[in-house]
């Protein structure tokens, strides 16, 4: 007698994605760890240099982490109010942020000490950042100023009054140190040149500016507000390269990684968005429990950290790739070459709805797959077993004779997973099974099991309308491709017609010549 085939459930499992090699880099990062801090965390900036310590900027301080052990190292809390925008010198040593009363102040990282204290702006300062030459300040306020410091004498060298609104976003070039731009919630981008009058340029971004970065070469920046993120040419006066919407909340912060290779965004919507910066494509996402206000990655991708608005900050650091390979490959024997591993032989378990099927038992089988672990846990398998009822036309059978509670299960499993598209075929044909069995037995069905038959009918309704109304949708998108299709052969057409005329006109010109001649 031939062996009994066990159940093949594999047919409806979901396809898996398919995994790249930013998939791969970035499923590296170790599992979060969380910090708690009081506040929404405003801004975080890893230090340039190692041990690549970040700042976090919350509430009335700026704490400065250990990425390794995710402990407080330095706690600087010089501020009445709240604190905005600590970021660090490119040596590591010093730390600039701004504050709610409108001063700018310049801390020694090592013993915690206030440097330099800048007065002159009349409202919150958000965003304050070193020049590349590091003897200046970059500072950016509510008061819809942009003000330029020298960090010796502590005196304003320039002092930009053009935005009509707030500005929360600002950056310097990392190749210049006189160039630097501003974001203000009037939607436009201003780019400064501090050896020139006025601003060089301007460029309207359509929303409220949020978040400002240059490209390492310093001849494109990007911009992001609202769900907009757009790309612009800084040597062609602003000219747009492109522009694309990855968030459907407010992205409010910009990054470069892998070397200025990557552009990572984050928003409200809760997600970090991971880019290409040659395709601007997206290769990677990643999610977070809660709206992202700031984060930051370290130096070679090393250590990445994410703030949000309840002040959790999430901590994850880059494994080695032969750790994470070694992890797979975990207790295996060390063996010579010329060895050969045999494998265990494990005897495989019969599972019970296969024990059943072999019995021929297929009102059992099904009731197996009916119980709530496997019903809800693992659908495929349950529609895999009434798929093997309905080959072997045992599906009336198994469905016969039944209790108003078992039949109440059944209907509910097909009304949750029938506008499945893996499961509406089958789901269809149990519904209607089902329907052919009890119909002559109406008249005994409590009205609860009425009520669920109801329901189960009206479901279908449903699924009909639902149905007709995709159909639709899909003849109006191909009447609207048909008539961008006319549209580009007339444009074609127009082109090829008018080179053609030139073609003659050039050809009448040469006969005359020659005539002439």
């Amino acid at each position: 007698m031939a062996n009994f085939k066990s159940l093949n459930t594999k047919n409806y499992r979901k396809p898996s994605t398919v995994v790249t090699s930013d998939f791969s880099y970035w499923k590296r990062l170790s599992v979060p760890t969380l910090v708690k801090e009081f506040g929404a965390i405003d801004y975080i900036d890893f230090s340039p240099v190692e041990p690549y310590y970040f700042a976090a900027t919350c509430s009335v301080r700026v704490q400065v982490y250990n990425p390794i052990t995710k402990l407080v190292v330095k706690n600087l809390s010089k501020f009445q109010k709240n604190a905005y925008g600590g970021s660090f010198r490119k040596d590591g040593r010093l730390l600039v942020a701004g504050d709610e009363e409108g001063f700018v102040k310049l801390f020694d990282v090592a013993s915690k000490n206030v440097l330099r204290l800048f007065r002159g702006h009349r409202a919150p300062v958000h965003r304050v950042f070193f020049t590349s030459d590091l003897l200046h300040l970059a500072s950016f306020s509510d008061d819809k100023t942009v003000k330029i410091w020298d960090i010796g004498t502590e005196k304003i060298c320039r002092s930009f009054e053009d935005h009509s609104d707030y500005i929360r976003a600002g950056c310097v070039n990392p190749t210049s140190s006189n160039i630097i731009l501003s974001g203000g919630y009037d939607n436009l981008v201003k780019m400064y040149d501090t050896r020139a009058d006025g601003i060089s340029f301007e460029v309207d971004h359509g929303c409220p500016v949020e978040s400002l970065l240059f490209l390492p070469t310093g001849g494109i920046f990007i911009s992001a507000g609202g769900t907009e993120i757009k790309v612009w040419d800084a040597i062609a006066g602003g000219k747009l390269l492109t522009k694309f919407s990855p968030h459907h909340k407010t992205i409010t912060c910009l990054k470069l990684a892998s070397n200025g290779k990557r552009i990572l965004s984050g928003g409200l919507d809760r997600h970090v968005k991971v880019f290409d910066v040659a395709s601007y494509k997206i290769v990677h996402n990643f999610d977070f429990p809660n709206s992202i206000l700031s984060f930051g990655v370290s130096p070679n991708d090393q250590t990445f950290a994410v703030g949000m608005v309840d002040g959790l900050i999430s901590i994850q650091n880059m494994e080695k790739a032969e750790n994470v390979s070694a992890g797979k490959k975990k207790n295996l024997p060390l063996v010579d070459s010329a060895d050969h591993i045999v494998d265990d032989y494990k005897m495989r378990k019969e599972k019970k709805y296969d024990r059943w099927f072999r019995k021929y038992e297929y009102t059992k089988a099904l009731d197996e797959v009916l119980s709530p672990y496997i019903a809800n846990k693992t659908p495929h398998v349950t529609i895999s077993v009434m798929q093997e009822l309905i080959h072997r036309k045992g599906l009336a059978r198994a469905l016969a004779g039944r209790t108003n509670n078992s039949i109440a299960i059944i209907i509910r499993f097909i009304k949750k997973h029938l506008g499945e598209h893996r499961f509406m075929r089958v789901m269809i044909n149990v519904a209607n099974t089902l329907l052919d069995v009890y119909e002559d037995k109406f008249q005994d069905i409590t009205s609860d099991l009425g009520r669920l038959f109801l329901d189960l009918a009206e479901c279908l309704h449903q699924e009909v309308y639902l149905s007709l109304d995709l159909l639709e949708l899909e003849g109006a998108f191909e009447m609207l491709i048909s008539a961008a299709k006319v549209t580009e052969d007339k444009d074609e057409c127009f082109h090829f017609t008018q080179d053609r005329s030139k073609i003659k006109q050039s050809e009448t010109a040469k006969e005359e010549t020659i005539i002439l001649v």
